[in-house]
């Protein structure tokens, strides 16, 4: 008999629309020979399915069901790719949790944890990864450019820091830019991380673990079109995604082993994806870890999964089934 799995997507942040994709993508990725696939939207105006011919049927809170043509339907497996909150902060992983749900991703402290970038940064630079400098802001806080400037030097990055797909985000070169950029941040959340500019090589490197395998794809070198790897970049096709990167096949090693080291760390599950930059020396530094990471057909995770020679149906079925014999 078929499993069946609620593909998790929505949210009230900005991601949602890069969420929705997301669902799309996994719609067309997950074997349906194997299971029955529902997209559940889940919004702060409701929780639904949307059935692909555009119906919308609620969502019932106590066990994560609904109601089909009469009968009642429930989920072996919640596949979560909502970009920002509650799926990535671990507020859904906590319902699920209390009503005994298999998910697809971190658990809620590893979500917590990922989803504050100063304070993962922070946390991960204890057991010695190279993070940039950075200053946290929260709301009502400010600091002038003078100030950003002596601390951590100009160009610098301010963003928000819970949140992602660069809305937000702006690469300040002028201390009189600073308080434009602040504002600018706070309009995606209650806090604002300002960090030191690091100049380099982007990369990312996706990886998965079950009870028997450990999966380090191919790393993707990104070489933006623009001042940095901003919305337009990632989302309107003005960027190069280069899979594998152009490094050396010893960089290659280090930055997968550091990205295995990672996930340890956090205790994370299924597939996460961490972003660097390559400094002068070969340095590896981090720049985020995104435990549930864009799933579109252009997305990375999609791009390493086909460099490495895998069958992303494949990679699904085990990310789901590891969920599942977990609980």
């Amino acid at each position: 008999m078929k499993k069946t799995i609620a593909i998790v997507a929505g949210g009230d942040q900005s991601e949602v629309v890069v969420s929705l994709k997301s669902a799309q993508g996994l719609y067309s990725f997950i074997d349906k020979e194997k299971y029955n696939l529902y997209v559940v939207i889940v919004q702060s105006s409701g929780w639904r399915v949307q059935l692909p011919d555009g119906q919308d049927i609620p969502i019932d809170k106590n066990d994560f069901s609904f109601e089909l043509c009469g009968n009642k339907v429930t989920f072996d497996c919640a596949y979560i790719t909502i970009h920002g909150i509650p799926g990535e902060d671990g507020k859904l992983q906590g319902y699920f949790d209390m009503i005994g749900m298999p998910y697809s991703c971190c658990d809620v402290l590893a979500a917590a944890l990922t989803f504050n970038k100063f304070t993962c940064n922070n946390y991960l630079k204890s057991f010695g990864v190279k993070v940039a400098d950075s200053i946290l802001l929260r709301k009502k806080q400010t600091i002038d450019g003078e100030t950003v400037a002596k601390q951590l030097g100009l160009p610098c990055f301010i963003k928000p820091n819970i949140g992602g797909s660069s809305f937000g985000v702006t690469k300040v070169k002028n201390a009189t830019e600073v308080a434009d950029a602040i504002q600018k941040a706070f309009a995606e959340g209650d806090q604002v991380i300002i960090e030191s500019f690091m100049q380099g090589i982007e990369i990312t490197c996706g990886i998965y673990k079950t009870d028997t395998k450990e999966v380090v794809f191919p790393i993707t070198e990104v070489v933006s079109e623009n001042e940095f790897f901003d919305f337009d970049a990632k989302y309107k096709g003005q960027v190069q995604e280069i899979t594998p990167a152009r490094i050396s096949a010893d960089l290659s090693s280090r930055v997968q082993q550091l990205t295995s080291s990672i996930y340890d760390i956090l205790g994370c599950k299924g597939i996460v994806r961490i972003d660097y930059i390559i400094t002068e020396g070969d340095t590896i530094n981090l720049l985020e870890v995104n435990t549930t990471p864009g799933m579109t057909t252009t997305s990375f995770i999609p791009q390493q999964i086909n460099a490495a020679g895998l069958a992303i149906k494949d990679v699904m079925t085990d990310v789901i089934e590891y969920a599942i014999a977990m609980k």
